[in-house]
């Protein structure tokens, strides 16, 4: 059987980043809108929420997904909120309470206004929302190419010492792409929830 030349040798990175960053910019604000509040309402409804009590998500930037709608609902639950700032190569999350001031950093992305003191450790985290730009059926993810989640959580790939956190990505349906190239400091997705619902990988 052939295989798919698409398969055998897929898209460079920096194309697959110019290309679907391009479309993501490029919905209609009201397509935007009305797709982030579906993923939120599968976010509300899913067992995720029910285990998590320490969860991480993110300001959208770029055309992602907006989690805003889920704040208030982890709060009325009684959830941790934390946001990811942005502290040399790495990523700390500090806590966000409805009442946390949220200043830019230097990519233009508004940071919790909150002393690095109060930030809490990846590992101690249960569940981490972040956002891509791809994700393939195998639960490779590509990102802004700054490499900061993959820093931030390296420890995952020793899967028999670490469970947690659990990493979900936000997408868009047509951010699903045939085939990424996974690089050795690569950390997979546990799961991945688009419009369509969620999906979880197999290790």
């Amino acid at each position: 059987m052939n295989t798919p030349q698409a398969l055998l040798h897929p898209p460079p990175p920096i194309e697959v980043r110019r290309s679907l960053r391009a479309r993501r910019r490029t919905l209609p604000a009201r397509q935007r809108v009305q797709l982030s509040h579906n993923l939120v309402h599968i976010l509300a409804r899913s067992r995720l929420l029910r285990r998590a009590q320490r969860i991480a998500a993110y300001v959208p930037n770029d055309g992602e997904i907006d989690l805003s709608a889920l704040f208030p609902i982890l709060r009325a639950r009684g959830r941790h909120l934390y946001l990811p700032t942005l502290m040399r190569s790495r990523l700390c999350f500090l806590p966000c309470i409805r009442e946390t001031p949220l200043l830019l950093n230097r990519y233009g992305i508004p940071e919790p206004g909150v002393s690095p003191r109060h930030q809490i450790a990846p590992q101690a985290l249960d569940l981490v929302l972040l956002p891509l730009v791809a994700f393939d059926t195998k639960g490779n993810r590509l990102g802004m190419g700054g490499g900061y989640y993959d820093r931030s959580f390296a420890f995952l790939r020793q899967r028999q010492h670490w469970r947690k956190p659990t990493l979900i990505g936000m997408a868009y349906d047509f951010q699903q792409v045939e085939r990424l190239n996974a690089q050795p400091w690569d950390v997979p997705l546990d799961g991945v929830v688009t419009e369509s619902g969620l999906q979880w990988f197999t290790r």
